[in-house]
């Protein structure tokens, strides 16, 4: 299952489930749930919450992505330094699960 960073990064502003999907456009229009979950539908649920702007979700959006990558990158790095200590395959995906 793929990850939803746009949601994700959603929930990081305003203390987390402030947002909802608008089902009709300005024009009264029915927007398609497949067209529903993207930026310019998203309806503001909470008092009080403010609409992060498009830059932020998306430098968000970046930030989750980079921990992400970062988290794999140094399990890679723990893995292949306990590799070259002498460590078996097994040995390593008995202490990390890799």
């Amino acid at each position: 299952m793929d990850r939803d960073y746009f949601q994700d990064a959603l929930h990081t502003f305003n203390g987390g489930n402030w947002y909802g999907w608008k089902k009709e456009d300005d024009n009264g229009n029915v927007i398609p749930n497949s067209d529903r979950m993207q930026y310019q539908h998203i309806k503001i649920i909470k008092d009080g919450a403010t609409m992060p702007s498009e830059t932020e979700v998306n430098a968000k959006i970046q930030e989750l992505k980079d921990a992400e990558q970062n988290a794999i990158n140094k399990k890679a790095s723990g893995k292949q330094k306990l590799l070259d200590l002498g460590l078996t395959e097994a040995e390593v995906k008995a202490l990390i699960g890799v």
